[in-house]
């Protein structure tokens, strides 16, 4: 999945996980940890991105089919996880939600922190600030299907 704050990714993430993919969520793993608002410290994002890259490695090299239920807001992140399966002989494909700026905000505004998919932002002008810097995926990083 990839898109900014509010763009609907944990929504789609579910329907796929309903539909016998195992979905995993940076988000889901903060939340277990008891931490109610974004973005977390440095530390403790790279201790979650760390599991979850091990826990993603063991479901592919099982067989499993994985939903990355992540922002995914940068090129380079996107390209350092395409790295990370290739020798696993995986091609992710990029589920990317195309959502309006003004829906996103909404979105996050109307955020009330009551489950791990309904997290609060530590501003109102961060969730912005995540949309405006946003790298939308194209083509060329591979497969990609674009929801509007």
């Amino acid at each position: 999945m990839c898109g900014p704050a509010g763009s609907g990714k944990s929504a789609v993430a579910g329907r796929l996980a309903a539909e016998g993919m195992v979905r995993l969520s940076f988000d889901e793993v903060a939340w277990q940890m008891g931490l109610r608002i974004m973005p977390v410290e440095e530390g403790i994002q790279r201790q979650i991105a760390a599991a979850l890259k091990a826990r993603l490695l063991d479901l592919v090299a099982s067989g499993a089919d994985v939903v990355l239920d992540f922002s995914f807001w940068s090129r380079s992140m996107r390209e350092d996880y395409r790295l990370l399966l290739t020798p696993l002989g995986v091609e992710p494909e990029t589920i990317y939600l195309a959502t309006t700026r003004e829906v996103a905000l909404a979105r996050v505004r109307a955020r009330m922190a009551g489950h791990a998919d309904d997290f609060q932002l530590s501003a109102a002008e961060l969730a912005a600030e995540y949309f405006d810097h946003f790298e939308v995926p194209t083509a060329e990083e591979g497969p990609l299907t674009v929801i509007t």
